[in-house]
């Protein structure tokens, strides 16, 4: 009979312990300890993630002002059409003056010509 009380007692005994043991385990400062040291490691891979993460934006919104530029250039050439035409036709017109140019001048050294020969040839007569 002592036997079996003493079995109740201890059996009495290990239930607290392992109730209070329980508790303590489950109580909030343990609670609080075990989130700190999960915060305290995972921490430093959180800021490098961070930082890759602005790394990228500041490199993914200079990608964007790049594209963005190189869209408001391309729709500014096809506004400058107007202005090549423009310039295609004064072009033009050059070519032609230059043409007229040339061909005065042309006729005009070929009006000069004959008289420079007569005044050229007198002088080579005149002179032997």
């Amino acid at each position: 009979m002592e036997d079996q009380e003493m079995q109740l007692k201890v059996k009495r005994v290990t239930d607290k312990f392992t109730e209070s043991m329980y508790v303590l385990a489950n109580e909030p400062s343990v609670a609080l300890y075990r989130l700190q040291e999960h915060v305290r490691r995972s921490l430093p891979e959180l800021v490098q993630h961070k930082t890759d993460m602005q790394s990228w934006e500041e490199q993914s919104q200079g990608a964007i002002y790049s594209v963005e530029y190189a869209c408001s250039a391309v729709k500014s050439m096809t506004n400058s059409s107007l202005y090549f035409k423009s310039i295609d036709g004064l072009l033009r017109q050059t070519i032609s003056l230059k043409e007229q140019i040339s061909n005065s001048q042309g006729r005009r050294k070929r009006a000069l010509d004959p008289a420079m020969l007569k005044e050229g040839g007198e002088k080579h007569s005149s002179g032997m």
